[in-house]
């Protein structure tokens, strides 16, 4: 019965929140109570919500997944909805007029506010996907901060990854000349005209999202993490189609102190993949009920604990 308690316990999410530029920034801290590690799950691009779900396509719910299994290893969880958005929607009149320094700053401020909260020493970020950015950008200012984990997370600058990403789907033929064409001005600092645009196209490339791509393209995360001497755990899972083992390997070039983790079976949205074919793994993007690979739980909950 004792132990039922303390899971239950555990589990518990409640809600918090911290002052944001125009409004209040939101989130969910599960916590597992008095002495255990505090881990701030910094969210993916685009429109991810605290979740880990967005509404183009991925509704697997991994950080809340994340968040649970972790919080049943003894460790305490923070994610947040990302300014502007979601919860978070008053913090910023515009979502789109963003900068990584920004988002790294929100980190911050969520790190202070868990460590008066929880009365932790110092809070571990893990950033996911484009998230890696934000911890990496946020560990420049060390203060207060335990660690990084980067999850599923580019380690070369992103128009390399972008070009990967366009070019292994054989349906984005057509579209790759403008695709390439575009990356390279907004590499170079310069606004791109999207009329006549191929439709498909628009969604990453519209014009009020413009300057924070070129914002997000002149990142370089390998330097990044060359910078800090924070401990960095590296993660990437094997069937993970959207960044690639290049990645992790530049990141642990840059830090070959780094423990690698990476799970044989598991893809960008932290669930295992059976099959090899693209469609069985994007199939797991929209299946909350499957469970996250398990190593990834394990794995996080020792590197903290240690």
């Amino acid at each position: 019965m004792l132990s039922v308690i303390m899971a239950a316990v555990a589990a518990a999410a409640v809600p918090l929140t911290v002052p944001g530029p125009q409004g209040d920034l939101a989130g969910t801290l599960v916590d597992a109570g008095k002495g255990a590690p505090v881990v701030l799950i910094i969210p993916g691009s685009g429109p991810t919500d605290r979740d880990g779900n967005n509404p183009m396509g991925v509704a697997a719910a991994p950080y809340r997944l994340l968040a649970e299994g972790l919080a049943a290893k003894g460790v305490s969880t923070f994610r947040a909805d990302k300014r502007g958005m979601f919860g978070s929607k008053s913090a910023i009149r515009d979502p789109n007029a963003v900068t990584i320094a920004d988002y790294a700053g929100d980190a911050r401020e969520w790190a202070a506010a868990l460590r008066k909260r929880t009365g932790a020493k110092c809070v571990w970020l893990l950033g996911h996907s484009e998230g890696g950015l934000v911890a990496l950008a946020a560990s420049q200012q060390p203060q207060g901060i335990c660690g990084l984990i980067v999850v599923a997370s580019p380690g070369r600058k992103l128009g390399a990854v972008i070009r990967e990403q366009l070019e292994a789907n054989p349906a984005n033929a057509l579209l790759l000349p403008p695709a390439m064409s575009a990356l390279h001005s907004l590499e170079a600092g310069k606004t791109v005209d999207t009329t006549g645009m191929p439709a498909p196209l628009l969604a990453l490339f519209s014009p009020q999202v413009q300057p924070f791509l070129i914002d997000l393209l002149s990142q370089d995360p390998a330097a990044m993490a060359a910078r800090t001497k924070l401990p960095i755990m590296i993660i990437r899972g094997q069937k993970d189609i959207q960044v690639s083992a290049a990645d992790a390997d530049a990141l642990h070039s840059a830090r070959p102190d780094a423990q690698m983790l990476t799970p044989a079976t598991m893809n960008h949205v932290l669930k295992d993949v059976a099959g090899e074919d693209r469609a069985s793994n994007l199939a797991t993007y929209s299946d909350p009920s499957l469970p996250i690979d398990a190593s990834l739980v394990d794995g996080i909950a020792d590197f903290v604990k240690r």
